[in-house]
């Protein structure tokens, strides 16, 4: 499979970076305008192919990734659309709510076009990507873009106005697991650990229960149940969660970037 790239940033990053450290692609392909930033992946991975020029860029890519930002979608499409081959080639926005009916309006045509949106996991092959395919993608170009992104990770197939919230639980939501991890930290620290401790102790809290549910597959209540006894520490922590609305925060926070 040969892929186009068009913006390396820390989205399109990530996905290069995922992506080659597979070793599962015929050809990869990424176009930027910062000549550093490519000569820097050309070091890394050599087999690449790297050009300022996006023109270039799409010409014989079997997919085109376009990871920019969402208001440079329409000039880098309007400047691409001559060049592309749309009979063969797939189309792939990784631009937040930049939707395949988008893509089929800047175009000005129907296609193979999907609609996806990674995280910056994606470079350690830990990403959760949710993939919607176009009204007229062919299931052939939806699974050829799910077995893409499933070198990165986790894929859910999802209808398109599912992608928003799978943004927000995943894409956005990783930061939100970052600040709760901080928060974690810096209650270690005011405990008495040294904050590299704190953060050793957050981390390996957070990958014990993340692979707790996924080995067992139990609720995370399930769990909880496990380390929480009548009267004990654990449920005094616990309800103090909840006089916090921790649960009501997190849901809010969720729920935030989709007004």
């Amino acid at each position: 499979m040969n892929i186009t790239v068009i913006g390396a940033g820390n989205m399109g990053g990530a996905l290069i970076h995922g992506w080659a450290k597979s070793g599962k692609l015929s050809s990869i392909t990424i176009s930027d305008k910062n000549e550093a930033l490519l000569a820097s992946f050309k070091e890394k991975y050599p087999s690449i192919n790297i050009t300022t020029d996006n023109v270039a860029a799409v010409k014989g890519a079997d997919i085109v990734v376009v990871v920019v930002k969402p208001w440079l979608m329409p000039v880098v499409l309007d400047e691409i659309k001559p060049a592309l081959n749309l009979d063969k080639q797939i189309v792939v926005s990784d631009a937040a709510n930049f939707t395949t009916e988008k893509l089929a309006e800047q175009l000005g045509t129907s296609g193979q076009f999907c609609y996806v949106i990674p995280n910056i996991a994606a470079e350690f092959g830990a990403s959760m990507s949710f993939i919607a395919k176009g009204k007229d993608t062919s299931d052939d170009s939806l699974a050829k873009v799910k077995a893409l992104y499933d070198l990165c990770g986790d894929t859910l197939v999802v209808t398109e106005n599912l992608v928003g919230p799978g943004m927000m639980m995943a894409s956005c939501g990783i930061a939100y697991v970052m600040r709760y991890i901080r928060a974690q930290m810096e209650g270690g620290c005011e405990m008495g650990f040294y904050p590299q401790q704190a953060k050793q102790i957050a981390l390996q809290t957070m990958q014990g229960a993340v692979s707790l549910l996924k080995e067992t597959g139990w609720h995370p209540e399930e769990a909880i149940d496990k380390v929480t006894t009548p009267g004990g520490v654990t449920i005094k922590g616990l309800n103090e969660l909840d006089h916090s609305g921790f649960n009501s925060a997190v849901i809010k926070s969720l729920k935030a970037g989709l007004k």
